[in-house]
């Protein structure tokens, strides 16, 4: 396990750039915090670490984003999906090892994600500042270039 404090937003975005180095392309990354914690910056920090520089934004209404880079990202928002036939509708199960699945609101579908996956949860600690744990990859070296 390994915590990172971000100090901003455009911090919060190096830090899954440099984690985005140590990806194979076949991982499932789901993402846990509160309204605002930074996942969708940390999702357009690990789509820039990929080589990917299409606008990256939450996919709150479409379910999932695609994107081309060194692997296919695809970028789901699960806040919407409340069952099993919820997120069965949007096509979820499909795209596994077909390219890297990051998971905005994953606490939602929790129960459907396979037990080899990488969690990160990303808290508020002040206005400015988040903490980032990262469960189930390898160490990296926190720096992007």
């Amino acid at each position: 396990m390994q915590k990172i404090i971000s100090s901003s937003e455009q911090h919060t975005e190096q830090i899954a750039c440099a984690f985005a180095e140590s990806l194979r392309g076949d991982e499932i990354i789901a993402l846990y915090g509160d309204l605002g914690a930074g996942k969708t910056a940390f999702t357009r920090g690990l789509a820039r670490g990929l080589g990917i520089n299409d606008g990256v934004s939450s996919p709150t209404f479409a379910l999932v984003h695609e994107y081309e880079g060194k692997y296919k990202l695809y970028h789901f928002d699960m806040y919407r999906i409340n069952s099993f036939d919820d997120l069965y509708s949007t096509g979820f199960f499909d795209y596994s090892g077909n390219g890297v699945l990051i998971i905005e609101w994953s606490e939602n579908i929790e129960e459907f994600l396979p037990d080899e996956r990488i969690n990160i949860m990303l808290r508020h600690l002040s206005e400015n500042e988040r903490e980032i744990t990262i469960e189930g990859a390898e160490q990296y070296e926190n720096s992007c270039s």
